[in-house]
């Protein structure tokens, strides 16, 4: 009988604990995970394979996993534990270890691993738009109504930074999202003749998944995980539609000589989809806080990439908003200073992206297209 050498690596099972996968080696094997788990596949079922894996230090075993992004995250599994080991949580941390992989440089992972680099993240643009704020207006606040151009003109600073850091984030994407491919294929997973064209398969998962977060209607265990979810995601659609609307009614503004200018009237269409954009945000971010909050520490922990992600976009949602207020309000000694707030934190969710857990919208999303490819589907499908 052939003998197979393990060779753990203690070292990876140390990183994956401080991620936020402490509970594993309470872990014993029931399957209890697997079982209730109703996006788990029937052939070779997560997450009891990851645990033993997990508890084994097997790190080739792991980073080349599809499974740990076919998981939702829906607290199931941790919830009807027996023994408290939490396998959503390890599964979770063996993303937030991936992020820090996938994406170069490397270096950014590994400052968004930990609170005492949180600093340096925010240093960043901090220092960016002081020195423009210097630059345009030395600093101090500018005389009549407030426009917030005055200080961070759009043409020259706003629309240049975010548009480098939004071609800096799609390099980064498209070579993380190789390394994906590559990790699946050395784990034996290649799509066979007939399997589906990925951009097919991927169109599927958009409509079907993504969309409607079905899969997280799935998971009966926490609703409010859903309610919130799809807030938050259609929140930052109608921000995002808004967003373009803007920037191509002012740049394609130019060619014509009709732009689009801003601030908008309360009542223009534009204006009315954005607060209702920030209204879902808010109730979103609401929902998924007091989850959070109210979470039972014997079944699940919250790591420092959960509070890193809903600090940087409850800074975006009241910073945001309070910028509109204190504009309409006329208080530009506050307004201004704000403002300045809601650019760091913007540039913090957009720049970082590749390697915060909001990357798991790109990440899972093309690993359930691929999954498609390769036949690993879940109950049903």
């Amino acid at each position: 009988m052939a003998r197979l050498k393990i060779d753990p690596d203690v070292q990876f099972i140390k990183e994956l604990q401080a991620a936020g996968g402490e509970s594993l080696k309470k872990c014993y094997q029931c399957a209890t995970c697997s079982v209730v788990c109703p996006l788990s596949p029937e052939e070779n079922p997560f997450p009891r394979k990851e645990m033993i894996w997990a508890q084994w230090g097997l790190k080739d075993k792991l980073v080349n996993d599809i499974d740990i992004w076919l998981c939702h995250n829906c607290g199931e599994c941790s919830d009807l534990c027996p023994r408290g080991a939490s396998p959503g949580d390890v599964l979770a941390a063996l993303r937030n270890m991936a992020y820090r992989s996938l994406a170069k440089p490397a270096i950014i992972g590994k400052w968004m691993s930990s609170s005492r680099y949180l600093p340096i993240l925010f240093a960043i643009p901090a220092i960016i738009y002081f020195i423009i704020w210097g630059f345009t207006t030395g600093l101090s606040i500018p005389d009549g109504p407030i426009e917030y151009g005055k200080v961070f003109p759009g043409d020259y600073t706003i629309d240049p930074i975010f548009g480098l850091a939004a071609l800096f984030v799609l390099f980064t994407f498209a070579t993380a999202i190789g390394n994906l491919f590559r990790s699946f294929k050395e784990s034996g997973l290649t799509p066979g003749e007939d399997a589906p064209g990925f951009w097919k398969a991927l169109i599927d998962v958009i409509k079907e998944e993504i969309i409607t977060h079905k899969k997280f209607q799935d998971c009966v265990s926490n609703a409010e995980r859903y309610k919130g979810h799809l807030y938050i995601f259609y929140g930052f659609v109608a921000l995002g539609i808004v967003t373009s609307i803007v920037a191509v009614g002012h740049w394609g503004g130019l060619l014509i000589g009709h732009q689009l200018h801003t601030p908008l009237s309360l009542w223009n269409p534009i204006k009315i989809l954005a607060n209702i954009g920030a209204i879902a945000l808010l109730v979103g971010l609401t929902l998924i806080t007091r989850m959070r909050l109210n979470a039972d520490p014997s079944k699940t922990t919250t790591s420092y990439y959960d509070w890193y992600l809903l600090g940087v976009i409850w800074a975006i949602a009241i910073t945001g908003t309070l910028s509109e207020l204190l504009r309409l309000a006329n208080v530009p000694g506050l307004a201004y200073p704000v403002y300045y707030l809601h650019l760091i934190s913007v540039f913090m969710m957009i720049a970082y992206l590749p390697w915060s857990k909001l990357a798991h919208l790109v990440y899972r999303t093309v690993a359930l297209a691929y999954a498609r490819q390769v036949g690993r589907k879940g109950p049903g499908e």
